[in-house]
């Protein structure tokens, strides 16, 4: 398909995605999009935002803001992300090549099992996916972000379920008069970016409009000695688009969001694919008086995704259908909130609700038949927050009490905290509590990777996590260093088990894990000078499940390291990730060695508006292992783009 033309495809696939008749789906993810202060939620609009989660708070928060992410080599968002220590998606593969079902986001080793840990908003929306948790990351152009904010830690009690580990918040680039942006990439295995922007003011009215096409023939996720004829690259093609209308009077502010995403998957063999037909709407009104601030939040998604499985020869030469899926699913959600701001004191009360319905259809193609599994997560809240300020010290607290329609479960989130400045210094602490419930993926849907099947459990319960940490935070003019402890007690932890092995099939089970423990350290250092920038991260976490094995996928050591070089028309980046091994299974009986890849990124501007950029990731062309399934499967090689970025006013 012609990448010129494939844009058309938006509209066929968002229609099949939400044609009459398909089964609903809802997601626990409506909590209100705000920061871990008492700020309201950033108010969904491209234009302005009302809280910032760098505000005020007792918590650990990283903000990287336009320059920096493009400093950062990376196809996609969380390739650069995983600049930042702690973040890691379910399993070391770029979305690029990875299944969407394992791109769920961990912070603080909290682990993950393709459901996220951590709740990801997008102006104001969130972005987890109703049925399964995970994050569609080819929904956000890199290229076409203002800012992101990383925020570990539930330390606050505004969010509830999917925020157990964090939230990261990505904010749109604003809208501009007249103003126009485009960018092309053309890279190694085929690889082609396109993507075209434009936005405009009218007065109090905004408007922004975006969409990108990628395609890629991407590469080998077998190595070459345990290849055989049934492996194929793994490739991705897709297309998005999203339109932000926003009305921003003196006191009425009025946002609107809409986005489509289709792509397809090749997911390394030749019987194995995936694709997805996704639209979500979402609007955000606000009204403010000199102190006080009323908001609403609503939204909807809908979605339809496909995907087959496989069952692959010992010699890897031959591969017989085992399975095909298809899951329509709906979402609808919303919340509104009550905001009060005093000389020293700030309160926010709230409501959320949150409806997901999905439906499962499993094709088998041993016994012929059609299977469906799956049903309604209904899930609402009440919360409150509110901070006071005493001197140089301000004080935190705020409780939400949650409803999951699965068996009726209730909980109750606490957290507390203190922060305090002195000269250079800010100390914090801060402790909660807070929860994740079973998506709909996790209760009724089995999965295949490889030759590991992984049965679904109805019987899940919601995990906990109980947290405190505490850490100081020192700057200067050119230097700031960021220091925090963490301990986090896991309870009822959902992961896969692994129920028995045999020569052609690994049987996994999701369960809960009666226990689990994560504890560490952070460690963040920036320092700038002429025109010289360096930034170093480091994250050490013990995170064991009870009986003493460590919780799959998570690093006990992770650091990362970028020098930069920006002068006149000129940017130089480059930059090093290490991970330490880390264990594939539940039993640690998977190995997956350590690694450490160098990164590059060069961007010069030509004339006015228009720059050159070229990027390496994995640039010594490192060979490392993201997956035993038991077959190895390995990342990404060295992959290279080059091409224009175009950003300026049309007059």
């Amino acid at each position: 398909m012609s990448i010129l033309m494939r844009p058309l495809v938006l509209a066929v696939l968002f229609a099949i995605a939400t044609a009459p008749g398909a089964p609903q789906s809802t997601d626990p993810k409506t909590q209100p999009p705000s920061g871990p202060s008492t700020e309201p939620p950033p108010l969904q609009t491209t234009v302005t935002v009302n809280a910032s989660l760098a505000s005020e708070t007792p918590a650990s928060v990283d903000v990287l803001g336009q320059q920096r992410i493009q400093e950062i080599p990376g196809t996609e968002l969380d390739d650069r992300l995983r600049q930042v220590p702690g973040f890691s998606l379910f399993r070391r593969s770029s979305s690029v090549v990875a299944n969407p079902t394992t791109q769920g986001v961990s912070l603080r080793a909290t682990g993950s099992s393709g459901a996220s840990r951590t709740l990801i908003f997008w102006d104001g929306i969130p972005l987890n996916d109703p049925f399964g948790g995970w994050i569609y990351w080819d929904r956000l152009d890199p290229g076409y972000i203002d800012r992101v904010e990383i925020d570990r830690g539930a330390s606050t009690s505004v969010f509830g379920d999917k925020a157990m580990g964090g939230t990261i918040s990505v904010f749109s680039s604003p809208e501009q008069p007249q103003h126009l942006f485009a960018d092309y990439f053309g890279g190694n295995e085929n690889t082609h970016n396109i993507s075209a922007a434009y936005s405009n003011l009218w007065g109090a009215w905004g408007l922004s409009v975006h969409s990108r096409d990628f395609t890629t023939d991407g590469y080998y996720i077998t190595p070459d000695y345990a290849r055989g004829s049934v492996d194929t690259r793994a490739n991705l093609q897709f297309a998005t688009g999203d339109i932000h209308i926003d009305y921003l009077g003196a006191s009425d502010r009025l946002a609107i969001h809409f986005d489509v995403l289709a792509e397809d998957r090749n997911n390394g063999t030749v019987l194995t694919h995936n694709s997805t037909g996704l639209g979500t709407i979402g609007t955000t009104y606000t009204h403010s008086w000199t102190n006080d601030q009323f908001s609403f939040l609503g939204f909807r998604t809908q979605e339809q995704f496909h995907s087959t499985y496989s069952s692959v020869s010992p010699g890897r030469n031959s591969e017989t259908l085992t399975s095909k899926q298809t899951v329509p699913v709906q979402d609808t959600g919303g919340a509104v909130y009550w905001r009060h701001h005093a000389m020293h004191w700030n309160t926010i009360v709230g409501a959320d609700a949150d409806d997901t319905h999905g439906i499962s259809y499993d094709y088998s193609y041993i016994t012929h038949i059609l299977t469906p599994s799956g049903g309604t997560l209904l899930q609402h809240g009440v919360f409150g927050q509110a901070d006071v300020s005493v001197g140089a010290m301000t004080f935190f607290a705020g409780i939400r009490h949650q409803f999951t329609g699965q068996r009726g479960e209730t909980f109750v989130s606490p957290n507390a905290g203190a922060a305090v400045g002195w000269q250079n210094f800010r100390f914090r602490a801060s402790g909660y509590r807070s929860f994740r419930a079973p998506t709909l993926n996790e209760l009724y849907r089995n999965f295949r990777v490889g030759n590991a099947l992984t049965l679904a459990n109805p019987a899940l319960i919601p995990e906990e996590l109980v947290g405190v940490e505490t850490g100081v935070d020192w700057s200067r003019e050119n230097t700031r260093i960021s220091f925090t402890l963490f301990h986090n007690d896991l309870n009822d932890l959902i992961d896969n088990a692994t129920l028995r092995t045999s020569p052609n099939q690994i049987l996994r089970q999701r369960q809960n894990f009666p226990g689990a423990l994560s504890r560490g350290l952070e460690l963040g250092v920036h320092h700038h000078w002429l025109h010289w920038s360096a930034d170093a991260g480091y994250q050490y976490a013990d995170a064991r499940l009870a009986t003493g094995q460590r919780i799959p996928e998570v690093p006990k050591n992770s650091g990362t390291a970028q020098l930069t070089f920006s002068a006149k028309s000129t940017l130089i980046s480059g930059g090093v990730r290490a991970f330490s091994l880390v264990f594939d299974d539940d039993l640690n009986q998977f190995l997956l060695p350590g690694y450490a890849t160098l990164n590059l990124t060069a961007q010069q501007h030509l004339i006015k508006g228009l720059s050159g950029v070229i990027s390496f990731e994995n640039l010594l062309d490192r060979t490392y292992l993201v997956a035993l399934t038991p077959n190895p499967n390995i990342g990404a090689p060295r992959l290279w783009r080059v091409g224009l970025r175009w950003s300026g006013g049309i007059k």
